[in-house]
């Protein structure tokens, strides 16, 4: 039994894919592929994969990652050459590393996120940049999502704007299960819709795994 992690890219061709259909997407690449994934116990067993945080719909991204348990003992090259060969287009698959079977579940690790978002050239910039500094001049940002209140504004780490060619924002956002920012609460925010701007998440950023965890792979 292994427990290998995939870092790859979600291209334009899935940025309308939700998570549950990447989620059947890898299970019909594993099949091609023939990589023998282990299965949950119990009446219902499902495949053993695991997802960092979701990705919004229409976003791309550089930096997914997805965590999958298989009885095969074959090298991460070999691995990753069979899944080359049958992952659908808009997946690009950059790396495979190993990791040690008791490490936490992926979506617990995540502690935040970057997107940047590329505006379009004929946006007026001028409001955008007063009301990023004005976002980040408050302490309270009350919003609401499915009914509920919740503060948005502790969710954001960092938050700029860069008036280049073209014009920019980037957002560094907390992504902690029940601490999760939303890219495109944010832009809504400051006066922007998400569907006229492109966004891709950049980095992930991971805690730390304890020692012992890390030398028992």
């Amino acid at each position: 039994m292994q427990r290998v992690r995939i870092h790859y890219f979600k291209g334009e061709a899935l940025q309308y894919i939700g998570n549950l259909d990447l989620h059947k997407v890898w299970e019909r690449t594993f099949r091609r592929a023939r990589v023998p994934l282990a299965y949950s116990q119990g009446f219902h067993p499902q495949p053993r994969m695991h997802q960092a945080c979701p990705l919004p719909l229409g976003f791309t991204s550089q930096v997914e990652l997805l965590d999958f348990w298989c009885d095969s003992e074959e090298s991460l090259a070999e691995l990753q050459s069979k899944l080359e060969k049958s992952v659908q287009p808009g997946i690009e698959i950059q790396t495979l590393t190993n990791v040690p079977l008791k490490s936490p579940p992926l979506q617990t690790i995540v502690e935040s996120a970057v997107y940047y978002v590329t505006l379009p050239e004929d946006c007026d910039l001028d409001p955008i940049q007063e009301k990023v500094n004005q976002l980040n001049r408050l302490e309270i940002c009350m919003r609401d999502r499915r009914g509920k209140q919740y503060d948005l504004r502790p969710l954001i780490k960092e938050l700029t704007f860069s008036a280049g060619q073209p014009a920019t924002i980037y957002m560094r956002l907390m992504a902690m299960p029940g601490a999760t920012g939303r890219p495109e609460e944010v832009l809504e925010e400051l006066g922007i819709s998400p569907f006229v701007v492109d966004v891709v998440r950049t980095e992930l950023t991971l805690l730390p795994v304890p020692e012992e965890v890390e030398n028992n792979v």
